[in-house]
């Protein structure tokens, strides 16, 4: 009976069944064979290596600040104040001291001045009017023309007309001072560096000051330096300092190294003084290096160094061709790499590249 049945049923549809059977199976057959897991091990990295061998590396001490005049000082008014009247400075002028920068309104000290003087003159007349009196009083003082009492009042008058000079004089010094004040004036030869005075602009004791001057002759770099490298700086070493813009650097001395470390940026001040240049302008964004002496140090590629989160490190060939962490601390950079001031000793072989694609423990091959 079954073969009666098959046997009405076309040939091309049991072909075809027959194919789509053998296909099914080969198809099982496949991920059976795939699901085995793979037992063959994977290949060794292969890595290049340098060798620890510390050099004698320039200690540098890099830094960054900007030009300024070594001595400056904030010329604002002086006495009461008033409003600027006149300027005879503008920023850039080298000025001598004494010489006028601006003037202040003088409408009302003028007149007290003008009027103590008149009033010193009427002073210095009475004076001499009551002197005469009491010299011509003594003269005839022994023919009994006057009496005692007489003689002795116009003794006082004259004294209290001399008083009375002496009084007016110490109000017309003052008052001459206090319209000198009125004069702003250069306390040293110098440039001005900056002017905030205008004319019109209420000038007084408390305001802002209308004058920055710098000292003539005298340039400095003001930098800031790491905490970490202030104990390498000594006053008196040999300093560079590159300006934006000026291809050679300006030579200069350490002379002052500041006293304290600021909390906040862990950093602390130096300044460098300078010989005055045209290209040296007070402002200008300077970079300053000086020379530390000499230290033993290894020198990697940039390349060996990596960082995380736990700061830097290198990745080593350590016994049995197996790779191990190193924590390292990072000096100077150079053109042919990085100094190396901490964490290697010498002899240790180092991964030069393909760093970051290790784990500590893993076996390496190491390129010949």
């Amino acid at each position: 009976m079954p073969t009666l049945i098959f046997s009405k049923i076309p040939r091309i549809i049991l072909w075809t069944l027959g194919v789509i059977l053998l296909l099914a199976l080969i198809g099982l057959l496949r991920v059976r064979l795939g699901a085995r897991p793979d037992t063959t091990p994977p290949p060794v990295p292969l890595v290049r290596v340098v060798e620890i061998r510390p050099i004698d590396v320039p200690e540098v001490v890099s830094f960054n600040g900007t030009i300024a005049a070594r001595d400056e000082a904030a010329i604002s008014a002086e006495g009461e104040g008033g409003r600027v009247s006149a300027l005879h400075a503008e920023v850039g002028d080298r000025v001598k001291a004494g010489m006028v920068l601006a003037r202040l309104d003088t409408s009302l000290i003028a007149p007290q001045v003008a009027s103590l003087e008149a009033s010193l003159e009427e002073s210095r007349a009475n004076a001499a009017v009551a002197e005469a009196d009491f010299r011509r009083a003594q003269a005839v003082a022994a023919s009994g023309a006057l009496s005692v009492q007489e003689i002795e009042r116009r003794g006082a008058a004259a004294t209290a007309a001399a008083s009375k000079v002496k009084v007016v004089t110490a109000q017309l010094t003052e008052a001459r001072a206090r319209l000198r004040r009125t004069e702003v004036r250069a306390p040293f030869d110098g440039i001005v560096l900056t002017r905030s005075a205008e004319v019109g602009q209420l000038a007084g004791p408390g305001g802002a000051p209308l004058f920055r001057l710098g000292r003539a002759g005298a340039v400095e770099m003001r930098g800031n330096v790491a905490e970490r490298d202030l104990p390498r700086l000594a006053v008196g070493q040999t300093a560079r300092v590159r300006v934006t813009g000026v291809a050679d650097p300006f030579v200069g001395k350490l002379r002052l190294i500041g006293a304290v470390i600021d909390p906040q940026s862990r950093l602390g001040s130096v300044r460098i003084d300078l010989t005055p240049h045209p290209d040296l302008r007070p402002g200008a964004f300077a970079r300053g290096e000086v020379d530390a002496g000499t230290q033993r140090a290894p020198v990697l590629p940039q390349t060996a160094v990596l960082s995380d989160a736990a700061g830097e490190f290198v990745f080593m060939v350590g016994a049995g061709d197996k790779v191990e962490r190193r924590k390292v601390t990072v000096g100077a950079a150079r053109e042919d790499g990085v100094v190396i001031v901490g964490g290697l000793a010498g002899g240790e072989r180092v991964v030069a590249v393909a760093g970051p694609y290790l784990r500590a423990g893993e076996p390496v091959r190491v390129a010949k």
